[in-house]
């Protein structure tokens, strides 16, 4: 057998595409999850259905020396289940006992790397109330002041690893990804990303209608396409440098020119009614000097052309489902 890598979190949106990529390496994966993809096969040589809260499910997950392996499984979602409040202890136990399994399984193989996928969420509120000058420097995590307990939860499991490496001489990689999106990922029923709440609602409105969007609309962002991030997850997990490092865009919009752009790409001209809704902070911006300077990486295409390919398969699966 050649190179080996299990990929925790399989059948979600990026584990899912991770699995493709590995095997597209040359990689025997197994993928773990608690569902298959919801949107299609997986590519994975070995699938468990498996919930990694469980000890006896992770001993029989990690019952052989990985050369990769990657730890995207967590309890996650859009603005709509983050930061409603009503899941927070859900979201706290249940990622953090995947992470404490999954490090604890891993070092007693003498796994030695594990790639865990931290999150923008972590960065302080404070750094993030002016939308036009968000501050995502890696290094502005500390006073810790995380806009949700989803992000306490990543903040805490960053450090799990990473003491990991210190007292256990492991070489774990930590990257804080920010709103990845792309085909194959949640669309709809309250736990998909904007760009897919976007597109989605888009696809479904006639021309000169209306789109909702929560709160003014002016709060900015900025969006990762699948491909880029796991060009840059692969290259920070074969690196020399642990990190945390943040894995997104540099390109920031507001909800608003988002919502025009993908209007654009459907040649739909909409009128925006500003709802009220959970928004998080106003303004976050991925800080790329970082991982430029420790890997050389830097994304590669511009959010319309991501947007474009997502669009476009989002309008699919609504044609799908409609007949």
């Amino acid at each position: 057998m050649g190179k080996t890598a299990l990929v925790c979190g399989a059948g979600g949106f990026i584990g899912s595409h991770l699995v493709s990529r590995l095997k597209k390496e040359g990689f025997w994966v197994r993928g773990v999850d608690l569902k298959f993809s919801e949107f299609s096969e997986t590519d994975a040589d070995d699938f468990v259905i498996g919930d990694l809260r469980d000890q006896n499910v992770c001993d029989r997950i990690v019952d052989q020396a990985f050369d990769e392996v990657y730890q995207l499984a967590a309890d996650m979602g859009g603005s709509g289940y983050i930061f409603t409040g009503e899941h927070d202890a859900d979201i706290m136990h249940n990622s953090a006992t995947i992470n404490l399994n999954i490090a604890d399984r891993c070092f007693k193989r003498n796994i030695k790397r594990i790639f865990y996928s931290s999150s923008a969420c972590i960065y302080p509120q404070y750094n993030q109330e002016d939308p036009g000058n968000p501050n995502c420097e890696e290094k502005s995590a500390y006073p810790a002041a995380p806009d949700s307990e989803y992000g306490w939860e990543k903040l805490f499991s960053e450090r799990l690893f990473l003491a990991y490496n210190r007292n256990h001489n492991m070489s774990n990689r930590v990257a804080r990804y920010h709103n990845i999106f792309g085909p194959k990922g949640t669309w709809q029923g309250g736990k998909e990303k904007v760009p897919a709440a976007v597109c989605r609602k888009i696809a479904l409105a006639s021309n000169d209608g209306e789109i909702e969007i929560w709160g003014d609309g002016l709060q900015t962002r900025s969006f990762l396409y699948i491909d880029e991030c796991l060009e840059g997850t692969i290259r920070l997990t074969r690196s020399n440098f642990e990190g945390p490092v943040n894995i997104g865009s540099d390109e920031m919009v507001t909800i608003n020119q988002l919502v025009d752009i993908v209007s654009d790409i459907a040649g739909k001209k909409l009128h925006k009614n500003h709802i009220s809704g959970p928004i998080g902070v106003r303004g976050r911006n991925s800080d790329n000097r970082l991982i430029e300077e420790k890997l050389g990486w830097k994304p590669s295409q511009t959010l319309t052309k991501g947007l474009e390919k997502t669009y476009a398969w989002i309008e699919q699966q609504i044609h799908r489902n409609n007949n």
